[in-house]
C-alpha cells in the first residue's frame, strides 16, 4: 500500500464468485499500520430498496510453515522387549 492510503485500501470485483456467500468485492485495507483483508456484499434494505456494500475483514496473519516434525534419536523401549 502507498504512502498515500496509510489508512485506507482498495476493493476489486470479485470475478471468481461462485455462490451467493462469496463476496462481491474482495481487497485489502490497512488500519493503524495492521493489514486486513476487506471483504463486500452488495445488499438491497428491504425496507427502502436502497443499495448498499454489507463489509467484512480479517487481519492478514504472518503465515509460517509449521515445522517439521522431529525425530527422536532414543530408541524405542519397546522394539528392545524379548517377545
Amino acid at each position: 500500500m502507498s504512502e498515500n492510503n496509510k489508512n485506507g485500501g482498495v476493493l476489486f470485483k470479485n470475478d471468481k464468485k461462485a455462490t451467493d456467500q462469496h463476496p462481491d468485492y474482495t481487497g485489502n485495507i490497512t488500519i493503524d499500520g495492521k493489514e486486513y483483508y476487506l471483504s463486500a456484499w452488495v445488499n438491497e434494505s428491504a425496507r427502502t430498496g436502497q443499495k448498499y456494500f454489507a463489509l467484512k475483514t480479517k487481519l492478514k496473519e504472518a503465515t509460517t510453515p509449521a515445522p517439521a516434525p522431529q525425530t527422536s534419536t532414543v530408541p524405542d523401549p519397546v522394539d528392545d522387549l524379548p517377545f
